[in-house]
């Protein structure tokens, strides 16, 4: 049995529940709660020394790193592929990926957020202009790579979800929480409402977790 040791509003972890849901893998959701610290547990490091989740255990395997854990779904269970079969369309596809988990997503997750609450000492508002500003900044770009590209489809890459696109939703996701002005992305709203209609990623959406929180 697959163990996912995930929490609910995690981006990293929902990516990963994206992804087993598309493969139909039967998993085991361990919660680690990231705000009560649960992640710093001496057990949790033991797993993950990086306090990090996704954690994904398969058999006796230990995999950290949502990109690393989905790519390691997709060659132990290859149907239905989330990457393309030729170098250049892989390379799009992980292009895309990187661009949000990356270049957007570690300038915005919890542990930066705190850094900027506690030790610096940056109010909530000027917390808020700073995620707001790097999430704007980094789907400025990618709308232009996904609007201006004949590879665009339905989704990322054609028309199949793939990679890219569980990259993506989880930080649209967190760019509505913030309020990120998203009339200028067209595209990506778009893939975004075509990924949500699939029931692997509503499965997967936050507030249907079961660790889910107000």
């Amino acid at each position: 049995m697959v163990k996912l040791y995930t929490y609910f509003r995690s981006s990293a972890a929902y990516r990963v529940r994206i992804a087993l849901n598309l493969k139909n893998v039967d998993y085991d959701p361990v919660f680690v709660h990231l705000r009560r610290g649960e992640q710093s547990a001496p057990g949790y490091l033991g797993l993950n020394p990086q306090g990090l989740v996704p954690t994904l255990v398969d058999g006796d395997r230990v995999l950290v790193q949502s990109l690393a854990i989905i790519e390691y779904l997709d060659e132990t269970r290859p149907d239905p592929p989330l990457l393309p079969h030729d170098p250049a369309g892989r390379a799009r596809v992980r292009g895309l990926a990187l661009a949000v988990a990356c270049d957007i997503h570690p300038l915005n997750n919890l542990r930066v957020l705190a850094c900027l609450r506690g030790p610096l000492g940056i109010e909530r508002a000027r917390r808020d202009d700073w995620y707001r500003h790097w999430v704007a900044a980094g789907f400025g770009a990618l709308e232009r790579m996904l609007a201006d590209a004949p590879e665009t489809g339905r989704f990322c890459q054609g028309d199949a979800p793939g990679l890219a696109d569980i990259c993506l939703v989880p930080q649209v996701y967190n760019a509505r929480r913030l309020k990120v002005d998203l009339a200028p992305h067209p595209t990506i709203r778009r893939i975004d409402a075509a990924c949500r209609d699939l029931p692997a990623f509503a499965a997967a959406a936050p507030e249907n977790q079961p660790d889910a929180e107000a």
